[in-house]
């Protein structure tokens, strides 16, 4: 019973570390995913230079998505004639970091930490996307124009505060959700568990250990925001600071999913460049970490976690504790419509439309989240004849009413963009 207090106590303190920071980097992620002018992608994304690449590494850096959610966005980016190398640039900058990401890096881990994470996004980037226009430079953009389907990005014209914080608090919030829980659980339950100074005393070896998370971190899949209370914790037990940004590093940007995905759509070539840039930069920042930077720059000692609550002013200490109340409550609320509690009724349809309305759904492997949903309604939308499509993450699924469908075409673009299709649902 004592233990199970003591980790209830100890995720209380990380979820009220972590909260304000949280819903601050929510409200950001809102407002650029509204306001951010996405009919300019073509334009600074689609040369095979320098620049295109040190773009799409910008863009990347505060943009909050995670590795499942930048697929379908940096394939739809590759579709739509941004060139190989800014691609690479954009899928290895942008899952490794964002606006929420590094203030929540702040708050546990400190300024050098919150500093750092951004830099070595932007650097791996830029450092991918040059490797692949150099030895992988082929590109879909001139054949896109020949054949025809070079298709401007749709998007919404309706900038309202309303969309932006139903994105920030409701959409985003859906997709982070349950990678965030399971990091905060993981790092609570290292922190009951493991003894102090544990990777000191049984893992002597420190970049042994960095090779041990690298190894552990290529295929699994950990949002950039769930991986910071992980390597808090290990920090707290003795693991050093380069093997924590291994860690920060290769857990967000890469899963075999994304691995998956990137070698079909963009070919074994691109694949290699950017697994190697991957692997490569982890380990070359873990060790310029370890070998050149003060470690007193990376100690979590009156911060975080390890400071003392009697040291914090009491109304800080109440605010903490409201903005975690809020944001489990947004989780929950989240939860709820994402599983349809709040559905409304849909409206009837007439006996005449239904005779001229074909109905279809197709089972589809790979949808995982939010930004998925939109990217395959999105596209499948666009093809000729279709009116409605509507994604259903739960049972990996999509309902397609038109006229005239064309099977054939619907699982063209749905392999276009990234996704497996299976077939029509029974």
């Amino acid at each position: 019973m004592e233990y199970i207090y003591i980790f209830i106590e100890e995720l209380i303190d990380i979820t009220n570390e972590m909260s304000p920071y949280l819903l601050l980097g929510f409200l950001f992620a809102g407002l650029l995913h509204v306001y951010f002018p996405k009919d300019k992608i073509n334009k600074y994304l689609g040369k095979r230079k320098w620049t295109s690449v040190v773009n799409a590494a910008i863009l990347g850096v505060p943009l909050p998505l995670c590795s499942c959610g930048v697929i379908p966005t940096g394939i739809s980016f590759y579709k739509n004639g941004a060139s190989k190398g800014s691609t690479v640039s954009f899928l290895i900058s942008t899952p490794q970091t964002g606006v929420d990401s590094i203030l929540a890096t702040y708050s546990l881990m400190g300024l050098p930490f919150a500093i750092i994470r951004p830099f070595i996004a932007l650097f791996t980037g830029i450092l991918g996307g040059f490797f692949t226009n150099k030895f992988d430079g082929a590109t879909l953009e001139n054949e896109a124009v020949i054949n025809g389907n070079h298709q401007k990005l749709i998007e919404s014209k309706d900038h309202s505060f309303k969309r932006m914080f139903n994105y920030a608090f409701v959409e985003f919030l859906q997709d982070i959700t349950k990678w965030l829980v399971i990091g905060l659980l993981i790092a609570t339950l290292i922190s009951v568990v493991i003894p102090e100074d544990f990777f000191i005393d049984y893992l002597g070896n420190e970049y042994l250990g960095m090779l041990l998370l690298l190894a552990a971190s290529i295929p699994m899949y950990v949002c950039a925001t769930g991986s910071i209370p992980i390597a808090t914790v290990l920090l707290m037990k003795g693991l050093s600071p380069g093997a924590a940004l291994v860690f920060l590093m290769a857990g967000p940007a890469t899963n075999a999913a994304t691995i998956t995905v990137i070698g079909k759509t963009m070919g074994r070539k691109s694949l290699v460049i950017y697994l190697f840039t991957i692997v490569v930069s982890a380990i070359g920042f873990g060790i310029f970490i370890n070998e050149f930077l003060p470690k007193e720059w990376f100690l979590i000692m009156d911060h975080g976690m390890m400071q003392d609550h009697n040291s914090q002013s009491l109304s800080w200490q109440l605010f903490q504790s409201l903005c975690s109340i809020a944001l489990v409550l947004l989780m929950i609320n989240g939860y709820l419509k994402g599983h349809n509690y709040f559905q409304q009724k849909k409206a009837t349809v007439s006996p005449s439309e239904i005779k001229t309305m074909e109905n279809v759904t197709i089972k589809v492997k790979g949808m995982t989240c939010n930004h998925c949903k939109m990217n395959v309604e999105k596209n499948l939308s666009q093809l000729e004849g279709i009116e409605n499509s509507e994604v259903d993450l739960s049972s990996s699924s999509v309902a397609i009413s038109g006229n005239n469908l064309d099977i054939n075409k619907i699982k063209t673009k749905v392999e276009e963009i990234g996704y497996e299709y299976v077939g029509e649902a029974n």
